[in-house]
């Protein structure tokens, strides 16, 4: 029988942990913030200027749950960096606990916010096709997850293959070796830059999904 190898879990769990002692370290705001509280306070500005354009002044109650994903994913891609260690998410297990958990959010949020009234965003600008729209919508809906955990896998997989082969075509080709320092650098400055990038792709694909959730629209 074929073992499972739960190392997805076990490092999911050492992200979490970091991020919450991150935010333990941080302290309460004070007068004159040491350097690491003004680079936590400016993370969590930019979080909450994400929230306030995508869904005004009543996203901005979500900064705690948004920046807390950004601090999840960020550093379980940077595992992926480490020699030997595979990151949490390129695991399809962790970015779709992660994916279904933004979902689920954001339905309780609009259920809460309009009650029964939510599904008249599912119902699109015309009543007449609104069963049309309805069908598509929830589709559609359905289909965020999927995506999410998707494009988080694939983007954080990939990057972790194509890192492996480019070190061992420069550890192999003797002609590198002279400039394989600055290939690595290259390498590893784009692997770091793709992190980031993924991470805010799905803070950014949640805040857009929960300020649909919470709008209020004219029907």
């Amino acid at each position: 029988m074929e073992k499972v190898s739960l190392e997805h879990v076990y490092l999911g769990v050492l992200a979490m942990a970091i991020s919450l002692a991150l935010i333990l370290l941080a302290g309460r705001p004070s007068i004159r913030p040491t350097r690491f509280q003004a680079l936590w306070e400016g993370y969590l500005r930019f979080v909450r200027s994400m929230l306030l354009e995508n869904a005004g002044k009543e996203g901005i109650r979500y900064t705690p749950i948004i920046a807390s994903i950004g601090l999840f994913v960020f550093f379980s891609n940077l595992f992926g960096m480490v020699p030997g260690l595979e990151a949490p998410t390129a695991n399809v297990n962790t970015n779709l606990a992660l994916a279904l958990s933004v979902f689920i959010l954001y339905n309780l949020e609009g259920f809460r916010i309009h009650g029964f009234g939510y599904l008249k965003h599912f119902m699109g600008p015309n009543v007449y096709l609104a069963p049309f729209f309805f069908l598509i919508e929830v589709i559609s809906h359905l289909a965020r997850p999927i995506t999410l955990t998707l494009r988080l896998f694939a983007n954080m997989k990939g990057g972790a293959l194509l890192l492996l082969v480019l070190v061992s075509l420069v550890i192999k080709n003797p002609f590198t070796m002279a400039v394989s320092p600055v290939i690595l650098l290259f390498i590893i400055a784009i692997k770091f830059l793709a992190i980031f990038i993924q991470s805010y792709i799905f803070m950014i694909l949640s805040v857009v999904y929960l300020s649909g959730a919470i709008s209020h629209e004219e029907h």
